[in-house]
């Protein structure tokens, strides 16, 4: 098939869901299917049209529908689709009504979703190659935070939480990622002074993100809402186990008896947790074992194949 990729983000944009769109065009190309990635529709050509974002692809997600009502559409939902656009944004929810598919990243999606729209909905776990083991730190119990100054990714939460451990502790936090709102950097070197166990990179190559997360003892994930991180898919598959806020989309990661949540925001409660994990190592095994089980949810050939069976059912619809 002639497929067009809409995505709200082009390759050069180091976020989650160009990531996606680039993993996918992969797949779909090994499938046997031509695929153009572009920020809009421009009429060209197309049997099927795949949109990322319900709000941000609803333009050409809407034309291509108009223009081709018997062809397919599939809507691929992120966090903030889910968790705050289809909700109240009128483009997002036309998005979700014009989608003859629609895709969640993660199992705690589909409850999110009207009958009539789950029924057409399915889920697509994220993955990412296996990493060797890599070796860590001895000295230091080194926790990496792999995301983008925004507030949509509470992402001082770390450093405000290293300020509550105790004196003995050998806990570092190592933060990757770029500010994508104003005033966030100026902030990040700010709390730099007061936080001296954590430490801001700025932004850094895939490459370099992926083996600072396969060097960490630990991934934190802060964030409000989420997709179905990939930073999730990338820490499992590299064998460091992940904290992350109870909030459905981590869940729907990493499953709901998974020991390693804190209540979203509580900076408190994310302090004691990052500092028995330092200590109880009965504990920590238990996260690497916990992570581990989840791991084949990730593997890239699950995706790979679930990816392709998606394009033959638009192909027979």
């Amino acid at each position: 098939m002639r497929i067009v990729l809409i995505t709200p983000y082009l390759p050069g944009v180091r976020n989650g869901n160009a990531h996606t769109a680039v993993r996918w065009r992969r797949f779909l190309r090994r499938a046997g299917h031509r695929v153009d990635m572009a920020l809009d529709w421009d009429g060209r050509p197309a049997d099927l049209l795949i949109a990322l974002h319900a709000r941000r692809s609803h333009g050409p997600l809407a034309r291509f529908a108009l223009a081709h009502p018997d062809r397919p559409r599939v809507l691929m939902l992120t966090g903030t689709d889910l968790y705050r656009d289809i909700r109240s944004d009128a483009d997002a929810q036309d998005s979700l009504a014009r989608a003859t598919h629609i895709v969640v990243l993660q199992d705690q999606g589909l409850a999110e979703l009207a009958p009539d729209i789950r029924a057409k909905a399915r889920v697509i776990h994220q993955s990412a190659p296996s990493l060797a083991a890599a070796r860590r730190p001895v000295r230091h119990f080194d926790v990496c935070i792999a995301s983008h100054l925004r507030d949509e990714k509470d992402p001082f939460r770390g450093a405000l939480a290293s300020r509550l451990l105790p004196a003995a502790s050998r806990i570092r936090l190592i933060h990757v990622g770029g500010p994508l709102q104003e005033g966030m950097a100026e902030a990040a070197r700010d709390l730099a002074g007061q936080c001296p166990r954590w430490r801001w990179l700025g932004a850094r190559s895939h490459g370099e993100t992926r083996r600072r997360i396969a060097r960490a003892h630990l991934l934190l994930l802060s964030s409000p809402m989420e997709g179905g991180a990939n930073v999730i898919c990338e820490a499992v598959t590299s064998g460091t186990p992940v904290l992350a806020s109870r909030v459905p989309g981590n869940v729907g990661m990493l499953g709901e008896d998974y020991p390693g949540y804190y209540p979203f925001g509580d900076t408190a409660a994310l302090a004691a947790l990052l500092e028995r994990t330092e200590r109880d190592g009965g504990f920590y095994a238990a996260l690497r074992a916990a992570c581990a089980s989840r791991a084949p949810l990730f593997a890239p050939a699950r995706e790979a194949a679930l990816v392709a069976a998606l394009a033959e059912d638009c192909r027979c619809a």
